[in-house]
């Protein structure tokens, strides 16, 4: 039976630390809630950042984050600050965003953040191949993953992506 995936920046949970126990807590947006039944409903995951960065996570607390994710049918995509800074609030906020927007002069150019966002598409596709069977659909979500389809079709041609781009 083929399955539905969703790949998207953040999870439909985050993790947050409450003393030294790792919580997961559901999100309430749009997309967390809208297809929350969709990857179940077709035995597939949902890819995604958990929404703390890597640095403060020993490999222990990473494991344990991972086993979490389990009984959500979550797997995790793992990220340094500076993975998110450069790929994120860099690349993504600093020169997608306003490109897409038609305000080219906020745009930063900067070649660090277009190199950490291929690194972190590629993140993206590698932990989503992880899990993929011909046959397979993947929804992508959004322009922070705009690279993430063609890198999955390269090594998976039998899969079919459907990408939904969020800007107006």
């Amino acid at each position: 039976m083929s399955k539905i995936h969703i790949v998207s920046n953040r999870l439909p949970l985050s993790i947050e630390r409450n003393d030294e126990d790792l919580v997961l807590t559901p999100s309430v947006g749009g997309l967390a809630t809208g297809m929350r039944s969709i990857y179940k409903e077709y035995g597939g995951k949902w890819i995604g950042w958990p929404g703390i960065d890597s640095d403060d996570l020993t490999a222990k607390n990473v494991e344990e984050i991972d086993e979490k994710l389990v009984d959500e049918n979550c797997l995790a995509v793992h990220l340094t600050k500076e993975e998110i800074n450069l790929y994120y609030e860099g690349f993504s906020n600093n020169v997608i965003w306003p490109l897409f927007h038609y305000f080219s002069q906020f745009i930063e150019y900067n070649w660090e953040y277009w190199e950490a966002y291929k690194k972190v598409n590629q993140k993206f596709a590698d932990k989503t191949l992880e899990t993929l069977n011909d046959g397979d659909t993947i929804w992508i979500h959004d322009y922070q993953l705009l690279l993430v389809p063609e890198m999955i079709k390269a090594k998976k041609p039998g899969v079919t992506i459907g990408f939904f781009l969020h800007i107006p």
